[in-house]
């Protein structure tokens, strides 16, 4: 029965990873732009600082993540890379930051960090420039 199939089809499988990297990168990327009017406002920057960098630091480093990772991710470049820096952002938020606020606030940022870890595991897929440049390569090696 194909309900209990195990093995993967691989033009639905591609497709699919195209669908959840493009998705969570689009989602992620308005959390990001939302944070850059923080760092923009003339009113000083109040964000969390879990490894005393300063709050300008971390905002501008949480912002590289969900904005520049983000735009990298949807086009799928350099996919396995750039969600390390999703990763680490994720689990901070979610380990340090909301650490003590229950299953609610830590639940969100729990679902982004496992589609990171499974994109870290997978790659990106056919639909991707990752798959682009490896073709390329591989013609220019062989």
């Amino acid at each position: 029965m194909w309900i209990f199939e195990t093995t993967r089809e691989k033009k639905l499988y591609n497709f699919v990873i195209f669908l959840v990297r493009i998705t969570i990168a689009c989602f992620m990327l308005t959390h990001g732009l939302k944070k850059i009017d923080l760092l923009l406002s003339d009113d000083p920057v109040q964000f969390a600082d879990p490894f005393n960098f300063g709050p300008v630091v971390t905002l501008t480093m949480v912002i590289f993540a969900e904005v520049v990772c983000s735009a990298l991710l949807i086009i799928g470049l350099a996919t396995r890379l750039v969600v390390i820096p999703l990763i680490v952002t994720m689990v901070v938020a979610v380990f340090m930051i909301h650490g003590s606020d229950g299953f609610e606030r830590q639940e969100l940022g729990g679902i982004y960090l496992m589609v990171y870890v499974m994109l870290l595991v997978t790659g990106s897929g056919k639909y991707s420039l990752d798959h682009v440049i490896c073709r390329k390569n591989r013609k220019m090696f062989y």
